[in-house]
Order: structure tokens, then sequence, then C-alpha cells
């Protein structure tokens, strides 16, 4: 899958890895019981994954029902169950850094990873909560880390309420968690400003999409 991308200047001289987690992420407390955790940076050499993925990831185009019509899903998507390899090593050592992170506030280990391809801005995903499974009655948390050109993750209250908004990309980190899934939405809006490509890489636990 070919798309526009601009690297960073330093992206692709890189060496490919995570960095470290315990001193460097910082959690921001949200309403609720939610919280945020935001580590700028985390995977070095991100251009070069980016690259990579974008060619190596078998890249599904979806369509779903929208009240009464049948529409283009605004995005590229693959999913990687528990039990499948993931398209690079690195995404192993990142979800394994994860889990070393987060197993005892979490409970379980991070299993599955989704991937979404935004190739321009006029890919999107709308307001949502991963609440499909046990993210709808339980705490939960999803990992994702971004790679390609900085696109904003928006957050807010469900119901309504002020929104928060993270600049992703080039290797940054969030970790939604808490009641983040059920008491909080998050969006990729569409842009018109020009931005080039997007990769994010979801992390979950078992039965939580």
């Amino acid at each position: 899958m070919r798309a526009a991308f601009q690297a960073s200047l330093l992206g692709l001289d890189e060496e490919l890895g995570v960095g470290p987690l315990r001193a460097a992420v910082r959690r921001t407390h949200l309403a609720h019981g939610a919280w945020i955790d935001v580590l700028p940076g985390w995977l070095s050499g991100a251009d070069t994954l980016f690259e990579r993925l974008a060619e190596v990831v078998p890249w599904k185009a979806e369509r779903r029902r929208m009240y009464d019509r049948v529409v283009d899903v605004p995005r590229l998507l693959k999913f990687y169950d528990e039990d499948e390899t993931l398209p690079d090593p690195v995404l192993d050592d990142a979800r394994r850094a994860l889990n070393a992170h987060y197993a005892e506030e979490l409970g379980e280990p991070f299993r599955t990873a989704g991937l979404c391809f935004y190739r321009d801005g006029r890919d999107s995903v709308a307001w949502h909560g991963d609440t499909i499974g046990r993210g709808s009655t339980e705490d939960t948390m999803v990992a994702i880390v971004s790679v390609g050109c900085p696109r904003p993750l928006m957050l807010r209250p469900r119901g309504g309420g002020p929104s928060i908004r993270r600049d992703l990309g080039h290797g940054d980190l969030i970790v939604m968690g808490g009641s983040c899934q059920r008491t909080w939405e998050h969006a990729i809006p569409k842009t018109t400003r020009p931005t080039g490509p997007r990769i994010s890489i979801q992390f979950r636990p078992r039965d939580v999409r």
C-alpha cells in the first residue's frame, strides 16, 4: 500500500525499538474514573515501521451499514487475533513492554492488535468507545502506538462536555485506562488540511474491541 508520506528528519535513521515506560510515561486523570497515559516518541525508528507496515500488512477496505445504507469505512483495517503472528517483530516487543509495565494494574495481558491505516485527511473514525465485549461493563485498557504523520486524537466525556486533544504520530504512545471506554469517547476527525498518512496499532486484552 503506497501513500504519500513525509518522514521526520531522524525517523528513518533511528534504530527501530521501544523505549522505557516506567519513569517516562505521564498520566492524566480524567473525570468518572478514566485516565490516559501519554509518552511521545516511545517507539524509535517509527518512520521505518510505518513504511514496513504500509507494505506488508494485508489491509482491508470494509463496508458497514449506516442507518438505511451501506457505506465505506473511511480507513483501511487489519485485526490480529491473539493466535496470529504480528506483521513486525517490534510489535511483539511493544506488546511485551506494555504487558510488563501494566500487568499488575490491568490484571491480564494485552493479547490482540488492531491496525488502522488513515491514508489522508479524508480518513477518520467517529466518536466511540471500545465497548464491544467486556469494555462495555468493565474497566480495561487500550494502548495505541501511532506511526506516520501526526493526527489529532480527540477525547470527550460520554454525553457531552469539553474535549481533549492529543496529536499522535512518529512513535507516540497513548494508553486509555480505567473507565475510559465506558465513560469517555474518542475520535480521529476528518480534516481539510493537507496531512500525510498515519497507522495506529491498538493493543487490547481479550474480548475488548
